[in-house]
């Protein structure tokens, strides 16, 4: 069965036609989430929504608990699960307002836990693909459905923060580097969705040009925010048109779902037992068959 995962904003559980409501605590091995999730059903399908930096945006993008973020949507039975996140553009054409669905990462974080595994046992996940071609295909039709413009493709480098771009650094990513957009979220998220076999895609909402722009020191946070609530709207729209559309198609040709499949390299003898208790979740499929 899919269940719909969704990591955003604060107010995105707030759809129109979403029931069955239910905020419920979950706990995991590798700490607290960033909020409760909240569960419900959109059209027949089951929807958990977690806001990302707790709701009322209290963590800031170094101190959210990426690895309990996902490890407690695995619990809670996610197979699907769409990232909804505010970045900066680094491209003319990707102007404030523009829906980006990203296909490639950079991740030039360096303050975070970025896998579930290490000492006791030792996993390699591909990378190569970051984000799910399935998922990416329906959130595309669901855009079209919603009367949303998206540009299909584009890479979001994902800084630490929680500062923003120097200049020399935004002129290095934009023409250097060749990224689209720049944001402080969807790592280590989109390596722990991989490694917790869960299939994974982004929704970048552009809320302004980086500091490249010319027009940057013009920009106010009035109007950032004027950005924000508008895309907030049409990204509920968006997961609306999105959850039947994926909630019918539970194959995944990718393979997101049997990454593990031959990443475990620890020898199973020598596999530590306290380690292997936190993986029952992301990680019970394969160490099951063990």
């Amino acid at each position: 069965m899919t269940v719909i995962g969704i990591i955003g904003g604060s107010g995105l559980y707030q759809i129109e036609g979403l029931t069955d409501i239910e905020w419920r605590r979950v706990a995991s091995p590798f700490g607290e989430p960033s909020d409760e999730l909240c569960f419900g059903k959109l059209g027949g399908v089951s929807v958990v929504f977690l806001p990302r930096h707790g709701r009322g945006h209290v963590i800031p993008p170094s101190e959210i608990n990426f690895r309990a973020n996902i490890d407690a949507l695995k619990r809670s039975g996610v197979t699907d699960v769409i990232s909804l996140s505010a970045v900066g553009s680094l491209k003319e054409d990707l102007p404030p307002g523009t829906f980006v669905l990203v296909d490639q990462f950079i991740d030039r974080t360096f303050a975070r836990e970025k896998s579930f595994f290490g000492g006791g046992c030792v996993a390699h996940v591909s990378m190569a693909h970051p984000v799910c071609h399935r998922l990416g295909m329906h959130l595309a039709h669901a855009a079209e459905k919603a009367g949303i413009a998206v540009k299909r493709g584009g890479t979001y480098i994902v800084m630490e923060g929680p500062q923003f771009s120097t200049l020399a650094e935004s002129n290095l990513y934009r023409e250097q580097w060749g990224c689209d957009v720049i944001g402080m979220t969807n790592m280590p998220e989109a390596k722990l969705a991989r490694e917790a076999e869960l299939c994974y895609a982004t929704v970048a909402m552009v809320t302004d040009f980086d500091c490249w722009h010319p027009d940057h020191d013009n920009v106010t946070v009035d109007m950032i925010l004027k950005v924000l609530f508008s895309n907030a709207d049409r990204a509920k729209a968006l997961v609306k048109e999105l959850v039947p559309l994926a909630g019918a198609d539970a194959e995944c040709p990718q393979g997101c779902r049997h990454a593990l499949d031959y990443a475990l390299i620890t020898a199973p003898e020598s596999r530590d037992a306290k380690v292997l208790a936190r993986l029952d979740a992301v990680a019970g499929r394969v160490l099951n068959k063990a």
